[in-house]
């Protein structure tokens, strides 16, 4: 009997992905492969700091009023951050969090060069793992935002030491983690309180099936939220999945891939 050949990491992932996504994986990598056009936050920024139109759009859905009491889990490198720290317009109070010391060190340098004075003044860094934040903390915050670690196949695919590695167990790892901090971000959230969930991951196993999971396992203690209400525009610019919406470059002029989701918690 022949030897099976083995799969090289760059196999594994195109198999993969088409697998997910059919005839439609050739259109959305191409589109992952071309260059990105970031735009600037805002003009209220001491200094301008370009993002995804995609990541700016998601993070506006985080229903943040002043006075509230904020929480970004995984903050670096601070785009995010900077939009909640703008809707703050300095008051109420943002903990803008990131275990690794190295990322932590760049959002610290982004709010230094990028925040005034006054918006500055009621965020503070933290570097703590987001994974057990109920252990120390619980029902504290108004807005939690957990854009979470995820396998960013668009950096994947423009990295061929990271493609010739890769593997189908990469997702099902990061999938728990990212439940895992989901589930801590839950219990952290105070009654009434809201949770944005996103990655810029194209697989459901990271994105809709991490909120499927988290129904399974803390039934009535939340529920999902219609975004369209919120913003209707939405509807042009991601589409519905079984739970949130994604914005894929191949259908949005290069912008994502991003995913979302909004829920409240009971």
């Amino acid at each position: 009997m022949a030897k099976k050949e083995k799969l090289s990491g760059q196999q594994k992932f195109e198999q993969y992905y088409g697998e997910l996504y059919g005839s439609r994986w050739l259109t959305l990598k191409e589109a992952l492969l071309k260059e990105t056009n970031p735009i600037s936050l805002s003009d209220k920024l001491v200094q301008p700091y370009y993002m995804d139109r995609a990541s700016i759009l998601a993070a506006s859905i985080l229903p943040i009023t002043e006075n509230n009491n904020v929480l970004d889990m995984c903050a670096a490198p601070g785009g995010k951050t900077l939009s909640i720290a703008l809707r703050l317009n300095g008051t109420g109070s943002l903990t803008s969090n990131d275990r690794s010391a190295s990322r932590r060190n760049r959002l610290i340098n982004v709010l230094d060069n990028c925040l005034t004075p006054e918006m500055k003044a009621v965020v503070k860094v933290t570097g703590h793992d987001s994974t057990t934040w109920s252990l120390h903390e619980k029902d504290a915050y108004d807005r939690i935002l957990l854009d979470a670690p995820c396998s960013s196949e668009r950096h994947v695919l423009t990295d061929a030491s990271a493609l010739s590695i890769w593997s189908p167990n990469r997702p099902k790892q990061l999938a728990i983690q990212q439940f895992a901090m989901l589930a801590a971000a839950l219990d952290a959230c105070k009654s009434g309180g809201y949770i944005l969930y996103s990655t810029c991951s194209i697989c459901e196993l990271e994105n809709e099936l991490v909120i499927e999971k988290l129904f399974k396992k803390r039934e009535g203690l939340f529920e999902e939220v219609d975004m369209l209400l919120a913003n209707p525009d939405l509807d042009k610019f991601s589409e519905p999945l079984k739970h949130g919406r994604i914005a894929l470059p191949d259908t949005q002029d290069g912008a994502g891939p991003l995913y979302f989701c909004l829920i409240r918690k009971n």
